[in-house]
């Protein structure tokens, strides 16, 4: 990846200079509040092992400052002694990802194949008479054959009890009942976590089982434009309940493939972004939505602040649903303005528009419009695992600061699971209005003792807090609802013991819940192999999907608080 040296003097200047072509458009109040672009970037390629030494022995904050990069020079040197330790867990595992990052990628590819090698000729034992007969059948990737490791982890793809789900939700959405009350609660979790799950596959196998096992719509599949990885590497699905006069319109985000150095990458990213008014946001994640790119930061402020740029209106028009029949020909004038008009539009780095239309947030913005026009009596629910938990709130949240309220008067609800922190705690206290009123629509279901959701590290003064409902479950499906799971953060001797000992625990019941509760709880000779691997990482283990399944179908509440084991 390249790195580009943005100081707090040339920043700031870059932006009082741009702020200039909009000063017929604003007052100077609201351009001395929009001009508020701080920001940190904790950059672990930066500084040498020496300094990490300095940093962590002997907490020398001018080492530590070697690592960051700021709007401002004051900011990096709070951060490097106000937040010590969370900065240090962010440089260390990400300079660890980054040493593993091509074999772990290698890796991947190997075990995608000989998992697939093995369920397509029929286990090992198929796999040696095809040998012997000379019809081994090689796996093909983005076929509708091909599984990814997820997939192998997890292999069921049937919805719980789906013979009565479209009555449940067409009942549901009709009554306009709140989530935690309606029949169809459990059925709704249900369809999100096989839907989070199911992000992980290919386009193929994602329509093949949204069609002939869901009995769904499929819509679309989507791979999105990440400007910093200049890849395209965010992918999400979108399907509806039925072709026409819909009642649900389902939005899920792909999450942290296990064999992907850069989804583990931003998982444990400390870097955060300030947009005003709304608060602290994870810069990884806002990158990965195509909402801007930390090598020109000045991407950010003019793809999130509307009264800094008509580029957002220009894209798609205003708030209004009915505006988006406008949006071609908007679309179309800005793709004939000259070069310079679009680098206006979206900052001084150029951000061309066909990059935009790539990007997740607005393709799938523009999508979801399009949808609640053609769908009158639709409501939209985003989910996810993860990464894929991330993006699904933080989708929601930059729809509130876009003004785009006409939609948000849709959602239904947003589902994640095992989904890191995004931001401070001042965006929850500005999404709670819109998620918590007049019933709450954001459920955050967490698992035992997943690493996930307690990354990045927080800590009693700062930065990343969780909000929302938390539905926990702990290792035998106890339900509890709680602010925050136990152990925010997993410090502690205490905490590592009864992890390992959970992870002894879930060893032993993947061999019996098959028998307990029934075959299709049958847990998979590749799944006891990352059991076995969980004695070691057991947050690591805890973050499968195979368990997030479990909670929602045999999970159970309980009152009174419990331990995780």
């Amino acid at each position: 990846m390249s790195t580009k040296k943005i100081g707090g003097t040339v920043f700031m200047a870059a932006a009082t200079s741009t702020a200039t072509k909009f000063e017929n458009n604003t007052d100077d109040q609201e351009k001395s509040e929009e001009s508020i672009t701080n920001y940190l970037i904790v950059r672990p390629e930066k500084g040498g092992m020496l300094d990490l030494l300095r940093y962590l022995a002997w907490a020398d904050i001018g080492s530590g400052v070697r690592f960051l990069e700021s709007s401002e020079e004051g900011i990096m040197g709070e951060e490097a002694a106000d937040h010590r330790w969370i900065i240090l867990v962010s440089i260390i595992a990400r300079k660890i990802i980054s040493l593993f990052g091509k074999p772990l990628e290698y890796t991947g590819f190997v075990v995608d194949f000989f998992l697939n090698l093995l369920f397509q000729n029929g286990g090992i034992m198929g796999l040696f008479l095809n040998f012997l007969q000379g019809k081994v059948v090689t796996p093909q990737r983005d076929t509708e054959t091909f599984i990814s490791s997820i997939g192998h982890l997890d292999g069921r793809i049937d919805l719980y009890r789906a013979e009565n789900l479209l009555e449940q939700i067409d009942h549901s959405v009709s009554a306009e009942k709140t989530i935690t009350e309606e029949i169809g609660n459990r059925a709704h979790m249900d369809l999100c976590i096989m839907a989070s799950k199911l992000a992980y596959e290919n386009a193929k196998v994602v329509r093949s089982i949204v069609v002939h096992h869901w009995k769904m719509h499929f819509v679309d599949f989507y791979n999105c434009w990440n400007d910093f990885q200049k890849e395209f590497s965010t992918q999400v699905f979108i399907l509806c309940d039925k072709p026409k006069d819909a009642n649900l319109i389902l939005i899920s985000f792909r999450g942290t493939e296990p064999f992907d150095s850069y989804d583990w990458d931003t998982d444990f990213d400390y870097s955060w972004y300030e947009i005003p008014k709304l608060g602290k946001v994870h810069m990884g994640f806002l990158e990965a939505l195509g909402l801007g790119n930390r090598d020109d930061t000045t991407t950010f402020q003019y793809l999130l602040q509307m009264k800094n740029t008509n580029f957002n209106h220009d894209y798609e028009g205003s708030g209004s649903l009915l505006s988006n029949t406008d949006s071609d020909m908007e679309q179309n004038e800005l793709d004939r303005s000259s070069d310079s008009d679009r680098a206006t539009a979206v900052g001084h780095k150029k951000f061309p528009p066909e990059m935009v239309k790539k990007t997740a947030y607005y393709t799938v913005r523009k999508k979801l419009k399009s949808l609640l026009v053609e769908h009158k009596n639709a409501k939209f629910i985003v989910t996810g695992h993860s990464l894929g938990g991330a993006l699904a709130i933080l989708f929601p949240s930059v729809l509130v600061l876009h003004q785009q309220m006409d939609v948000m008067k849709r959602l239904l609800g947003v589902y994640t699971f095992g989904q890191p922190r995004i931001g401070n705690r001042q965006l929850a206290k500005f999404m709670e209005a819109h998620l918590e009123y007049p019933v709450p629509k954001y459920f955050r279901v967490v698992y035992s003792y997943d690493l996930v959701p307690r990354l990045p590290y927080d800590d009693k003064t700062f930065l990343y807090k969780h909000f929302g409902v938390c539905l926990y479950y702990n290792s035998l499906y106890i339900e509890q609802k709680v602010d925050e799971e136990p152990d925010p953060n997993l410090y502690g001797l205490r905490n590592v013991i009864s992890a390992h000992l959970n992870a002894i625990w879930e060893l032993i019941r993947s061999f019996i819940i098959g028998y307990t509760h029934g075959r299709e709880y049958k847990e998979s000779w590749f799944m006891v192999l990352v059991r076995i691997m969980g004695l070691a990482l057991p947050g690591i283990t805890a973050h499968c999907p195979t368990d997030y399944v479990n909670s929602v179908r045999l999970g159970k509440e309980r009152v009174v608080q419990m331990s995780s084991f």
